[in-house]
């Protein structure tokens, strides 16, 4: 498969849509023609200088059509989503060394260092190229990075994970067979889109549905904030194929008018980013009466996810985790402690083959610590240390958590040090610990604990609301602990080390 060509190919379908947002369509033709047009302006601009391109902004159709230039014209694209702060920003536009931002969501930004490119100054750009052709050799080959998407990172800095044309080819080439589309018919499904773009889920929706010619139905921010708003337009949608974090689910399921009859046409749900719980798959399959939902699993650094498997009533009532299922083509897993581990017996979560990242952008001392290169039935193959623990069992893979203080909240990865670092940095605090509340083996929220420089005449919670607001210009609103606790002291374990248990006990 030539993915860009693939998704060029659906520009002859001229009434197909691409893409959904609210009331606004975007037909194939458009989508392909305009890309074309931005990525000749960045070729005649830049030549062949392959420094990443930022583009920020939410789920407008301007994002994809930025997207697909930056990759035509030879680019690997970095999405950036508009509710982030802006020091973060600042971080991820310095860390990748990016000269230019497509900033379709308007911030304001002043900088002598970066060329930014606003929603109308796009537009005037299309109009000006229009018709004009991007020369094929210009266009990202299979090793060339497509994407750049930046996680949370221990430093307190953002990590961007290299995504390579061949590792997302190997990724939309399972996920299709694995969503059955049958091309004959695709521009009749709709595939929902609920991920930002700059959060790696959203890969899965987006490319499965313009490789494979279907519709892209984008939801936003403020639709998940208004559920009444939120529901019209499922009703309205014609979805097909779910794709989401099991966090969302459980939002909607809390509402009984989320079933079948509100989504009549909705038969395949893909959950990925987080624990799929038994309870949410359970009331799924009744709900939604003859749907398949599938659990899938893996990180960013291997392409969104290389495990599936369809979940049933039996595996939900078991009282067993759910599995994550079995390995896509092309890649393998192996359970390691000092050696491979047999069937059955926990170790860290190693995964080898096309998917694999080439590494941390721009980053050699993290991409040493992850990554490497073994060889696997007679071929070199990269290698990701996950530092996720799990076993296998008859080719089945089982999630049994974290190696390091790594979590996953409401579907995102998140670095507890990260946050740590972020709250060292507010000026009134002298230390900080971060804390994940679990409740029925998942992460329901965070909760800080702080020791303060001084002393304040203000109550705890006028200074958590201080703390918390000082924290969201850092750090995204998702990573902003719910609870904010003031401590005159923090135990220490006989290693001279943070008592992160004895916390946890104490607090309750």
């Amino acid at each position: 498969m030539n993915l860009i060509e693939t998704i060029d190919g659906h520009r002859n379908r001229t009434d197909d849509v691409a893409h959904v947002y609210r009331e606004s369509i975007m037909k194939y033709n458009e989508l392909a023609d305009k890309s074309d047009a931005l990525a000749s302006y960045l070729i005649e601009e830049y030549g062949n200088d392959k420094t990443p391109v930022i583009v920020y902004g939410h789920k407008q159709h301007e994002m994809l059509i930025c997207f697909l230039a930056c990759v035509k014209a030879g680019y690997a694209y970095i999405p950036i989503e508009s509710s982030l702060p802006t020091e973060r920003i600042k971080a991820i536009i310095e860390g990748s060394g990016a000269k230019t931002m497509f900033n379709i969501g308007n911030i304001e930004w002043n900088t002598n260092d970066l060329e930014i490119l606003n929603t109308d100054a796009v537009k005037k750009i299309v109009m000006r190229y229009t018709d004009k052709k991007p020369d094929k050799k210009y266009c990202v080959k299979e090793n060339d990075n497509f994407y750049i998407i930046y996680t949370s990172g221990s430093t307190g800095k953002p990590k961007g994970v290299q995504i390579t044309l061949s590792c997302l080819t190997s990724f939309v080439k399972w996920g299709m067979k694995l969503c059955k589309i049958d091309n004959k018919h695709s521009h009749n499904i709709k595939i929902l889109n609920q991920a930002p773009f700059s959060f790696d889920l959203s890969v899965m929706d987006l490319y499965i549905a313009l490789a494979s010619g279907s519709t892209l139905y984008s939801i936003d921010s403020k639709m998940i904030m208004n559920m009444r708003e939120l529901f019209g337009y499922f009703k309205l949608s014609g979805i097909n194929v779910w794709v989401s974090t099991p966090s969302f689910a459980e939002m909607c399921l809390a509402d009984k008018s989320f079933s079948k009859d509100l989504l009549p046409g909705l038969d395949l749900f893909l959950f990925c980013g987080e624990t799929l719980p038994n309870d949410c798959a359970r009331k799924l399959l009744d709900r939604f009466s003859g749907a398949r939902v599938v659990n899938l699993y893996g990180p960013t650094e291997t392409t969104v996810a290389v495990t599936a498997i369809d979940i049933n009533q039996e595996m939900c009532v078991s009282g067993n985790p759910l599995p994550m299922g079995y390995v896509k083509d092309e890649c393998k897993i192996f359970i390691m402690n000092d050696n491979v581990m047999p069937d059955g017996e926990k170790g860290e979560i190693v995964i080898t083959g096309n998917s694999v990242s080439p590494g941390y952008y721009r980053n050699e001392e993290m991409t040493a610590k992850s990554f490497g290169k073994k060889i696997v039935n007679g071929k070199e193959e990269r290698f990701y240390r996950t530092g996720d623990i799990g076993y296998m069992e008859q080719g089945v893979l089982y999630f049994g958590g974290r190696k390091d203080s790594q979590i996953k909240l409401a579907g995102y990865r998140i670095e507890i040090e990260d946050i740590e670092n972020n709250l060292r940095k507010i000026e009134i605090i002298k230390n900080a610990v971060v804390l994940p509340v679990f409740m029925d083996n998942k992460v329901r929220y965070l909760q800080a604990v702080i020791l303060l420089k001084e002393e304040f005449n203000e109550s705890e919670f006028e200074i958590g609301l201080i703390i918390k607001e000082q924290l969201r210009q850092l750090v995204p609103e998702y990573m902003v602990p719910r609870k904010i606790v003031i401590r005159d002291s923090l135990p220490m374990t006989v290693n001279g080390k943070i008592d992160r248990k004895k916390l946890v006990d104490d607090l309750g």
